[in-house]
């Protein structure tokens, strides 16, 4: 799809989207006919001999009327309404006009990425990770606002001013500095400054070797709070102290890992496994080692790669790391995703989810699956309000529009949940699924045939991505397309499907959407067993489950679901 479509491309798509060529289309074969009938039956039912010519002119002046009429406006399920202008629906020019500004915090701040000056350009992975320890570190400050990792991470290489970097995240605060590493030498350079004034409140050189960078990490983390005049409690100077890796080479040797296990290749993973490993042999058990290998066993699971085995061997990995440390965030964020995943389990999903963020209660990536869990089960107000503090923190991760527009589509607000999805869509329009959420909120919308154009121009169709092949399958729908729809359903697809909630939800709405409706209650009964218990939405708001509510299979299931749903405790 082109970056910069041009005027008459644009033009195109807009009379495409108002369905003014539909219109058109419409009004030129109904007059075709017309005029056809009344030729033919005029003289035999003694009428004037002008009345062709008559009606000829009655339909070429309402034709530019039916052109702006439908330019103007939209025939729904809902009614008629107005056509928003395509500005106020789609991505626009800024990537976060969707949001609204928290008011600015005077404790607040954000770590820029460090930049990587070693002779070596591969100790990148190091430079990246003193600045998420950093932030880590900072994060346990009780009275710091701290930009999460994610969004810092997206200022990597911007060649933006320190203000406007501070603009964007709406914080006063800004650390930059830079990381040479020669062999066990270190060299790191700090500055903190104020972006209101932009002026510098402390600035430090640390010389040492990698032994030392523990050290460092703290006595930066320490002079950041003396600088913002900060008391720090005795839990927060204890949790600052804390190393959950005391080891200066397995901390090397998880660093290097981390961006080799979440690269989605097999081979990578491998590597990052041989690195955890070669750190586990220097430190003995340890249960943040233990959580990244179960991470990787996930990983390989998640990526089709031996599912069941691998997810077997995470789970055995999390058990040892939570037999060392009952507490451990990372390992309950893992555990909850299995407990979804292989078991169905939402409950003691969200149950793993919940002790994680009481471990870590601002991490953002834990509020996120939380709220997404919450969704599926209802409780939107307890979704909304994790969603607002995941946008204080982390306000230029295209997940945190993503989660914002979930909130909105599993509570009802569709139309309000175009905005942040289409923001997630356009900061990684690679993600198959933003590509799916985006199609998936144009159907909903009514603009059927913009998803299938969408789809048509962005989806790979050669990728066998679980998110991938369900847009396909929105696709197919679309044009009723039963023969690629059946082409879809491989015993690996269904497979997929059914031990996921989410994906089972959408499927069944599909499928009621194309009056198949044994397939659809097959389908949200899967859902509802595997937890999705978000009765508003099944019983009275989703549109495309209204063909099936009168079915008493359906009446039955929404029973048991309401009891579950008035029954379940945040």
């Amino acid at each position: 799809m082109p970056a910069n479509p041009n005027k008459l491309s644009q033009f195109w798509q807009e009379l495409k989207r108002r369905k003014v060529i539909h219109v058109i289309v419409v009004y030129v074969t109904v007059s075709i006919v017309l005029i056809g009938l009344v030729a033919d039956v005029f003289e035999p039912l003694g009428l004037p001999d002008g009345t062709p010519l008559l009606v000829i002119i009655i339909l070429a002046v309402g034709f530019p009327v039916a052109i702006i009429i439908s330019w103007i406006f939209d025939i729904t399920v809902k009614g008629i309404k107005k056509t928003e202008p395509l500005e106020a629906i789609t991505e626009g020019n800024d990537l976060h006009s969707t949001k609204e500004k928290t008011v600015l915090s005077e404790k607040s701040i954000i770590v820029l990425p460090f930049e990587n000056i070693s002779p070596d350009p591969d100790q990148e992975y190091f430079s990246d990770g003193l600045t998420e320890e950093i932030i880590t570190d900072l994060s346990h400050i009780h009275d710091l606002l701290v930009i999460s990792r994610s969004s810092a991470m997206t200022f990597k290489g911007a060649k933006k001013k320190i203000r406007e970097i501070a603009s964007d995240v709406n914080v006063r605060y800004v650390l930059e500095g830079s990381v040479r590493k020669a062999g066990n030498n270190l060299r790191i350079i700090a500055q903190l400054i104020d972006a209101r004034n932009d002026t510098h409140l402390w600035a430090e050189k640390y010389n040492g070797t990698l032994e030392d960078i523990f050290e460092i990490q703290e006595r930066v983390s320490r002079s950041i709070a003396d600088a913002l005049k900060i008391k720090l409690s005795s839990s927060e100077k204890v949790k600052m102290h804390q190393r959950p890796i005391d080891n200066a080479f397995a901390y090397d040797c998880f660093k290097r890992a981390y961006p080799e296990i979440i690269s989605m290749t097999k081979e990578r993973i491998d590597f990052g496994l041989k690195l955890l490993q070669k750190g586990l042999e220097v430190t003995g058990e340890n249960a943040v080692i233990y959580a990244g290998m179960a991470n990787a066993y996930m990983q390989y699971a998640n990526n089709g790669f031996e599912t069941e085995e691998n997810m077997t061997k995470s789970e055995e990995f999390l058990e040892k790391a939570l037999n060392l440390d009952p507490e451990l965030p990372e390992a309950h964020l893992a555990l909850g995703m299995i407990r979804i995943l292989k078991d169905g389990e939402a409950h003691s999903g969200i149950a793993h989810f919940k002790r994680a963020l009481t471990s870590n209660p601002d991490d953002p990536e834990i509020m996120l699956y939380l709220a997404l869990l919450y969704t599926f089960v209802g409780q939107n107000e307890a979704a909304q309000q994790l969603v607002d503090n995941i946008t204080r923190i982390d306000p230029i991760n295209p997940m945190s529009d993503a989660v914002r527009g979930w909130v909105h589509f599993f509570s009802g607000r569709y139309e309000m949940a175009v905005d942040p999805l289409f923001a997630a869509y356009k900061l990684t329009p690679e993600s198959p699924m933003h590509q799916f959420f985006k199609a998936l909120i144009l159907l909903y919308n009514d603009r059927a045939d913009e998803a299938y154009d969408f789809i048509n121009e962005v989806v790979d169709e050669s990728s066998t991505n679980i998110w991938t092949l369900v847009t396909l399958f929105i696709k197919h729908s679309i044009k009723r397309d039963k023969d690629k729809i059946a082409s879809l359903l491989t015993p690996e697809f269904v497979a997929q499907i059914q031990i996921d909630l989410q994906h089972s939800y959408h499927i069944a709405t599909i499928y009621s959407y194309l009056e198949e409706k044994e397939q659809a209650l097959k389908w949200l009964e899967n859902a509802v067993n595997q937890g999705f218990i978000n009765y508003p939405l099944l019983a009275e708001t989703d549109p495309f489950l209204e063909n099936i509510r009168s079915e008493e299979r359906f009446k039955k299931l929404m029973e048991r679901v309401k009891y579950q749903w008035e029954n379940f405790e945040v």
